[in-house]
């Protein structure tokens, strides 16, 4: 329909003659008719209604994936930083234990102009006060 319609003069603007209802016979009132315009308005509201329930429920699915979303971002930078810190403690051990070895010691101890004493020669001293 073209915008020039609305504003041309109208053939059929007069609405039909409603259909003639037969007279009731019963003396009870006759119950009040509803209008349509309230009617639809009723209906379209529900549907508003209903159509901001559903918009609030897929916002809340929404904000809840993205929450886990989030979290599970979080978790995997947490297993990231607990790998590498078990791998630097690992590496921290090992040095440790290398530097806190027998043979390493004894390589020291030359270079020092220490030797190893023989087991015979070899004596303990009591370093216990003896007044107790």
């Amino acid at each position: 329909m073209a915008a020039v319609d609305w504003f041309a003069q109208a053939e059929v603007a007069e609405p039909l003659p409603a259909p003639r209802r037969p007279r009731r016979t019963s003396q009870r009132p006759a119950a009040p008719v509803r209008s349509k315009r309230r009617l639809t308005r009723r209906r379209v509201r529900g549907h508003i209604v209903w159509m901001t329930v559903f918009a609030l429920l897929l916002f809340g699915v929404v904000a809840v994936n993205v929450a886990v979303l989030r979290a599970h971002v979080a978790v995997s930078q947490l297993d990231q930083q607990r790998a590498r810190l078990e791998a630097r403690n690992q590496a921290l051990a090992s040095e440790l234990s290398a530097v806190n070895s027998a043979p390493r010691i004894e390589a020291a101890a030359r270079r020092l102009g220490l030797v190893q004493a023989s087991a015979g020669n070899t004596s303990y001293l009591d370093l216990t006060p003896r007044g107790r």
